[in-house]
């Protein structure tokens, strides 16, 4: 579980975010969303350490983060797995090279370990054989999945995903939320997903931090997603027609 309390964090006059609390669930998919420019990566730069926040605590199972040395928040750090926004692989490294990256950088393991933990790794995304391809030669869903791969290749306690579905079709996405929310339940990892991709809100979130102005304006989950009458969540889950529709017929069906 990882605890945020009181986060305050201000550029200059720029108030970004105001006393966030919130606890994100071990073993759950647990989502962060809200309009572009609320605050939304702000707070995971600060949750993961590359912001430094002005008040308040990160909490990782017990460890307050915030409070320590350089040399022990490298070790929170390498229990700590990544997804970009843009899969950020290495364009010149194979997929086996790009996943057995962290593993070189962080681990004393003999190279037939690394490679025993690629392909299981590789074998757990629906990838087995790829080892050998670049980055160039796959698909975009293809990309996400060696990214995945990667970001587990630690075998991490906690898992952040920035956007994991941007860019992709909907069939794909549907196929990264399952694969995220199924990794998290597998290996009861602490994952924080910062989506703008309502299908994911409604699909996989466990727990929901809608954020706004800087505050984090209402949480719950995606069944009370569905039934909520907060006004900024209806303004921004269900802009459309076309989402009020499904709204009305899932509020319906849930009777």
């Amino acid at each position: 579980m990882i605890e945020v309390k009181n986060i305050n964090k201000s550029f200059g006059d720029n108030h970004v975010l105001h006393d966030i609390n919130v606890e994100f669930q071990k073993g759950k998919v647990n989502l962060i969303i809200g309009q572009s420019g609320q605050g939304k990566s702000v707070l995971t730069k600060c949750i993961v350490g590359l912001h430094e926040p002005d008040t308040g605590g990160i909490i990782y199972d017990g460890r307050n983060f915030t409070e320590m040395n350089r040399n022990d928040k490298k070790d929170i750090r390498k229990e700590i797995g990544m997804l970009f926004q843009g899969s950020a692989l290495f364009d010149s490294m194979t997929v086996e090279e790009n996943i057995m990256f962290p593993l070189t950088m962080f681990t004393n393991m003999t190279k037939q370990e690394k490679l025993d933990r690629v392909n299981f790794c590789l074998d757990r995304v629906n990838l087995v054989g790829t080892n050998s391809l670049l980055p160039a030669e796959c698909s975009g869903g293809m990309q996400k999945r060696i990214a995945i791969a990667r970001a587990i290749s630690m075998n991490p306690k906690y898992l952040f995903c920035d956007e994991p579905n941007s860019g992709l079709d909907p069939q794909t996405a549907i196929v990264i939320d399952n694969l995220i929310r199924e990794i998290t339940y597998e290996y009861d990892i602490t994952t924080v997903v910062i989506t703008h991709d309502m299908n994911s809100v409604i699909e996989i979130g466990d727990t929901i931090l809608f954020i706004h102005n800087g505050r984090n304006w209402w949480q719950g989950d995606r069944k009370e997603i569905i039934t909520t009458e907060n006004k900024e969540i209806l303004d921004f889950v269900y802009a459309s027609d076309f989402m009020k529709e499904i709204r009305s017929s899932m509020k319906e069906s849930r009777k």
